[in-house]
């Protein structure tokens, strides 16, 4: 797979890294990686600049990194309609926006899989018309009815991946398998090893090792699960979803739990680093586009759907960003060492046991996040 340039690697966005670029007016490109990929501009909504709905503009709100000025350049060619991207860290933060009416100008959102089923269930969504959509059964099979949204009535899945653990072997006697290694080897791994910063992926890693489900909603399971952390929290360096990085390509660290994407990314700087997909399970990620009810161009809303459906624009992003397609016709078209890349695309038995994250009842995210506030400030 082709690697970022060394000098401008750790400059790239991650997965869930946030970018304050939202909060200026207009920004220019940003270099980001030395594959040449580029930040889309950022400007604001375009409610926010006037005739959103006698714009030919399709305003995107997406995650930092999934967008540069030659796929929205490509895209303006291809249908006629300018896309402009503005950004967000987090799907709280993106959901919080809409809430607050701030979003009314974007015509697509980027949520993940989870963020989907609750969106819908609030009412925010607007039910997709399949026959104004081409590509969807170019999809893989398991992307066509994901649990999140049954038939893909709201959402169209546009990358995936796996939460596991990246580690460097010439520091560790053995090879971890499962989550269990970091509690068998806490001694040794002492502030040497990091959990992300996420209550969801923690405790649903725990819960896994534990023999329950990613999305337990069973009180008792989840306290269980905030015990065994507990019993590991003293030798943690940190809770992190982004610092890892330097740290395990400098050596500080030996063991780092992160995203399938992040860790294919930091491999491509030390050939020496590995990534694994706990034996017990993880969790099975997926980002999607979805039209917000409140979308002033819903034309070319699906416009943009239809663009990223294109095999051929979908096995771009998969070479240049790091993350896996959903999209089979697309997979067809990527070079033999990006289709054999088992950190972006596992073996079918390593996915069987991989839950996507799905919405608890807001009494049982309550118990969540309960626990996970007494163990961050223990």
């Amino acid at each position: 797979m082709p690697t970022p340039d060394q000098d401008t690697f750790l400059k790239r966005p991650n997965r869930r890294q946030f970018l304050k670029l939202a909060a200026s007016a207009t920004l220019s490109s940003t270099a980001l990686s030395g594959c040449g990929w580029t930040l889309a501009e950022v400007r604001p909504p375009a409610t926010e600049q006037g005739s959103a709905k006698a714009s030919k503009d399709v305003y995107i709100y997406t995650w930092a990194g999934y967008t540069d000025q030659d796929l929205l350049k490509r895209f303006e060619k291809e249908t006629g309609f300018r896309a402009v991207a503005d950004v967000f860290d987090s799907n709280e933060a993106m959901l919080a926006r809409l809430q607050a009416g701030g979003g009314g100008g974007y015509s697509i959102i980027y949520p993940s899989d989870y963020m989907v089923s609750k969106m819908s269930e609030m009412g925010l969504l607007t039910q997709l018309d399949a026959s104004r959509i081409t590509g969807l059964n170019q999809l893989f099979p398991k992307f066509r009815n994901p649990v999140s949204d049954p038939g893909n009535q709201y959402s169209v899945p546009v990358s995936w991946g796996t939460t596991g653990l990246i580690y460097n072997p010439k520091k560790l006697k053995q090879a971890p398998e499962d989550w269990s290694y970091l509690w068998e080897n806490q001694q040794q791994l002492s502030k040497r090893m990091t959990l992300l910063n996420d209550v969801r992926e923690v405790m649903g890693a725990t819960l896994k090792m534990l023999g329950y489900s990613y999305n337990s909603t069973d009180p008792q399971h989840i306290q269980q699960a905030y015990q065994k952390l507990m019993d590991l929290k003293s030798n943690l360096a940190s809770f992190t979803s982004d610092a890892w990085r330097p740290q395990v390509l400098s050596g500080d660290l030996s063991v780092a739990m992160c995203y399938s994407a992040d860790a294919n990314e930091v491999m491509g700087e030390n050939e020496s680093l590995e990534y694994v997909v706990p034996k017990s399970g993880s969790s099975l990620w997926m980002d999607t586009l979805a039209i917000p009810k409140s979308a002033p161009n819903v034309e070319g809303a699906y416009a943009w759907i239809n663009f990223m459906l294109q095999p051929d624009v979908a096995a771009e992003v998969c070479k240049r960003l790091s993350f896996a397609t959903p999209n089979q016709e697309a997979f067809k078209l990527l070079p033999p060492d990006v289709k054999s890349n088992q950190s972006l695309f596992p073996p079918e038995a390593i996915l069987e046991t991989c839950e996507s994250i799905a919405p608890v009842p807001e009494s049982i995210s309550a118990v969540y996040d309960g626990y996970w506030t007494k163990l961050a400030s223990a």
